[in-house]
């Protein structure tokens, strides 16, 4: 284990929570006006009618992926009867679709924002960055997700990423086992520690304020003029009431 190790795989991840959170805070404490993902639907919808749900429902199980791949051990899986050849073909299935439409998705919103011209002015240098880290993210990803067809030993992050993962939580990184881990998988965790470090000060910090209550909000109801107050005979605004 070389001092570069221990940087990357156990200081490393912790200040990039630190700037995550650290960040996330002083952007909704001093830029609550900007805390936005600036919609721009009103210069154009039809690119962006396809290339946004390609996107968003794609990049959702991308991370749905990563939560299970990640979080629940490789022994609780077997324990319910999910072999590996079965848990690597879902995988393999499900993450390369998802991780392709992710990758047409945000290729056809860079288009859009690039060649419409007031989408592209309302662009701001960090989101041009995020673009490029978000990008390279997903193509690094894809690309685990191909070398994992080969199947091994090796190819399972499952038995090195994962356990690395989970230890961060309880603050005993292992660092040996992210250093026994492809240099892929290496290469796609570091860019993601990258992405998350950048996050809170381009537009994907309005993921943290999903507007999830809209699915439970009460319908809006419309009185008829049918009937009631709102059916009187409209009065010029100089007339005196009564």
């Amino acid at each position: 284990m070389s001092a570069l190790d221990i940087l990357l795989w156990g200081v490393l991840p912790y200040v990039t929570i630190a700037i995550l959170v650290a960040g996330t805070v002083w952007r909704y404490r001093y830029d609550k006006f900007g805390w936005t993902t600036r919609s721009s639907e009103l210069y154009e919808s039809r690119l962006l009618r396809i290339g946004s749900p390609l996107f968003h429902f794609g990049i959702l199980v991308v991370v749905i992926g990563h939560v299970i791949g990640l979080l629940i051990p490789k022994s609780l899986t077997d324990a319910v009867g999910l072999s590996q050849e079965a848990y690597h073909v879902q995988a393999l299935l499900l993450g390369g679709i998802a991780g392709f439409c992710t990758l047409v998705g945000v290729g056809i919103l860079i288009y859009r924002r690039r060649t419409t011209g007031p989408v592209f002015m309302a662009t701001t240098k960090n989101d041009k960055l995020m673009y490029v880290v978000l990008v390279a993210a997903i193509v690094v990803g894809l690309a685990t997700t191909l070398l994992g067809a080969t199947g091994g030993e090796e190819s399972n992050y499952r038995l090195s990423v994962s356990p690395w993962f989970r230890s961060l939580f309880v603050l005993q990184p292992d660092i040996d086992a992210m250093t026994d881990a492809r240099l892929a998988f290496q290469l796609h965790t570091l860019i993601g520690m990258l992405l998350f470090a950048i996050w809170p000060f381009t537009r994907l910090v309005h993921a943290f304020t999903a507007p999830i209550q809209y699915l439970f909000r009460p319908y809006i109801v419309y009185r008829s003029r049918a009937g009631g107050p709102a059916s009187r005979r409209p009065r010029r605004g100089w007339e005196r009431v009564g």
